[in-house]
């Protein structure tokens, strides 16, 4: 029997707990996981490519998940799909807004590639709102960001913010 292989691929810039959830239980999918980091045109991005890479590495370590690997990238998900061998796409869901897009994603995905089917995977309930964007404006004005984020990318972003502003908010 193959291998089955999944892709979970987004920016993680950083990388939540919600983002930490949906590896935690697509890695239990798959026979192999590989978080797929990309950079976004649309986004404006906290931390680079490389120090995302290296912040969802140390995080997938902590979890203790062996069948999870990393890899950048910057290209069509599904050309990236297909390089690594995966017939699953990993993705996961908020709300409804999430559902609208990820659901036209999906469409034109099946387009590309008929073959590489994509799983949603609903956040946990506590985890729902989480979203990296809101992480760091709370950051961004000093808000306490350690129930979205673990204690290590709390201080990452506490740090970058800090260093790229000079400051945090006061408010």
């Amino acid at each position: 029997m193959a291998e089955r292989i999944g892709v979970y691929p987004g920016t993680f810039d950083p990388i939540t707990l919600g983002h930490a959830d949906i590896i935690r239980r697509g890695a239990k999918l798959v026979d192999r996981l590989i978080i797929g980091v990309t950079t976004n045109p649309s986004k404006n991005p906290l931390f680079t490519p490389e120090e995302r890479m290296a912040m969802v590495e140390r995080e997938v370590a902590l979890l203790g998940i062996s069948n999870v690997t990393v890899v950048g990238f910057n290209a069509l998900l599904m050309k990236f799909a297909e390089k690594q061998g995966a017939t699953v796409i990993v993705r996961g869901l908020r709300a409804v807004a999430d559902f609208e897009y990820e659901y036209q994603m999906a469409g034109m995905n099946q387009q590309l590639n008929a073959g590489i089917e994509t799983v949603f995977l609903m956040a946990d309930v506590s985890l729902q709102p989480i979203a990296s964007k809101l992480v760091k404006e709370i950051a961004m004005f000093g808000g306490d960001i350690s129930r979205f984020v673990s204690p290590s990318v709390r201080d990452d972003v506490v740090a970058r913010i800090a260093k790229t502003t000079g400051t945090l908010g006061d408010y």
